[in-house]
């Protein structure tokens, strides 16, 4: 089993729980009977002494003390943990032969008391009282002592059979506690299983919401949401592949079989001038399409603009116009500008993006036509809007139009005029300067624009 596995955590979990859970219920129940077995010695020697008080002190003559004598004797040997002494200046009246030990001890004060003796290893509970003189008797100490070993022995038994369950028991919640996890965890196990049948280009399934626990069902819908995604940029992938490997074509077989029928038999050295001019167009084309894709390629890095000037919308479409005035001209089409507005720019960017926008308006309009760009300022951003008369675009290509390789006529008639990645580029200059494009067809007018923040 991995050291990272889930079960296994949550197993080693469920130990330290259960550990925290028995060591404190443990210690609690360990202090409660230790306290408990604390009292009974005590309990037990008042218990003695309560028995023998009147026994000792109602009379005071030699014959009686032997009687007493003989109790204490007889009780001692009943209950091998007790043991008396009677500690007076008369050794008729003493009792236990005491040495000078418990002597010195019972000088001490009168009560309840702990004495240690050299000859053995657990302490005993003593209680030591003062009886008066009575009759012959003098005043003498006596001390009632009871062995505390078994208490002892029996409170570390305890605490013995106590560590010994909460391991057992620590044991058992570590196994326990790991078969549950597995259990819980083989709705994620076969979830595991659906996703790795989820291969390209099999990105159509999706991870069952039912049966599952609540707990998976958040991730669930988070991951099907995730594969619809890779679905749609894999399906995305495919059309650019695709897209890529046609528009590279082209050219690339016109080069081949122009310089193969060229080279088929001598030619005109005119000839060879006009072979070398049309490869020269195609190399041209490849050559746009490369650095295009390079300048996508950079943008979905990331990239932003980041040599800004405050610059005229309006003087950035003019001197564009003044660019495009042959292309103008050859189409038989003017263009109109309305308002203006100032916006910080990289020039060089806003103006690709300008000619991009006005090229595919140019492309889509009639001779003798007027194209119309629209500078408007909102609250938060700047609009540049294209519009040009043309017929009106069917609303479900509107969201895909800026997207690369995309075209409305999937027949490619005007692949040779365009290669389908101007507006995608106008759409990655919008985003690098934190801006957003927008496109609108209504009542025979297309409009395609960018906003730019302020």
């Amino acid at each position: 089993m991995p050291s990272n596995s889930i079960a296994l955590r949550l197993g080693s979990m469920f130990a330290l729980v259960a550990m925290l859970v028995f060591l404190l219920i443990g210690w609690a129940l360990y202090l409660q009977v230790e306290k408990g077995l604390g009292q009974l010695p005590a309990a037990e020697v008042d218990a003695r002494y309560s028995v023998l008080q009147s026994t000792i002190t109602r009379f005071g003559t030699p014959d009686h003390w032997v009687k007493v004598s003989a109790k204490l004797k007889l009780l001692s040997e009943d209950d091998k943990r007790i043991r008396f002494w009677a500690i007076s200046d008369n050794p008729t009246y003493e009792f236990g032969n005491p040495s000078d030990e418990v002597r010195a001890f019972a000088k001490g004060k009168l009560g309840m008391r702990d004495m240690v003796l050299a000859d053995h290893d657990y302490p005993f509970k003593v209680l030591v009282s003062q009886f008066p003189a009575q009759d012959q008797r003098p005043p003498l100490r006596f001390l009632i002592a009871i062995d505390t070993e078994t208490f002892w022995q029996t409170q570390h038994e305890l605490l013995v059979a106590l560590v010994s369950l909460a391991a057992i028991g620590i044991l058992f919640a570590s196994v326990l506690g790991y078969w549950v996890a597995r259990i819980g965890l083989k709705p994620l196990v076969s979830l595991s299983l659906e996703a790795r049948k989820l291969t390209p280009p099999r990105l159509s399934g999706r991870l069952q919401l039912s049966p599952l626990p609540p707990e998976l069902d958040h991730f669930v819908t988070s991951f099907n949401s995730t594969l619809e995604r890779v679905e749609q940029a894999y399906s995305r992938l495919e059309s650019f592949n695709a897209d890529v490997a046609h528009e590279l074509r082209s050219p690339l077989t016109n080069l081949i079989g122009q310089t193969q029928v060229a080279l088929t038999r001598g030619r005109s050295a005119e000839h060879y001038f006009e072979v070398l001019q049309s490869n020269l167009e195609e190399l041209e084309r490849l050559r746009s399409i490369i650095n295009d894709m390079l300048f996508l390629a950079s943008a979905d890095q990331g990239s932003k603009a980041t040599e800004l000037t405050s610059t005229s919308m309006a003087e950035e479409v003019a001197t564009t116009l003044d660019y495009l005035d042959f292309i103008l001209e050859d189409a038989q089409v003017r263009v109109e500008v309305q308002g203006d507005a100032s916006v910080r720019i990289e020039k060089a960017h806003l103006r690709r993006a300008l000619i991009n926008l006005l090229h595919n308006a140019v492309q889509h309009t009639a001779p003798g036509q007027i194209i119309r760009v629209d500078i408007q300022t909102e609250d938060d951003h700047v609009s540049i809007g294209v519009a040009n008369p043309g017929d009106e675009i069917a609303s479900e290509h509107l969201p895909m139009l800026f997207e690369r390789f995309y075209r409305v006529d999937a027949s490619r008639s005007n692949s040779g005029a365009n290669h389908g990645l101007g507006l995608a580029i106008v759409k990655a200059i919008a985003l690098m300067h934190g801006g957003t494009v927008f496109v609108r067809s209504q009542q025979g007018i297309n409009t395609f624009g960018i906003n730019l923040p302020f």
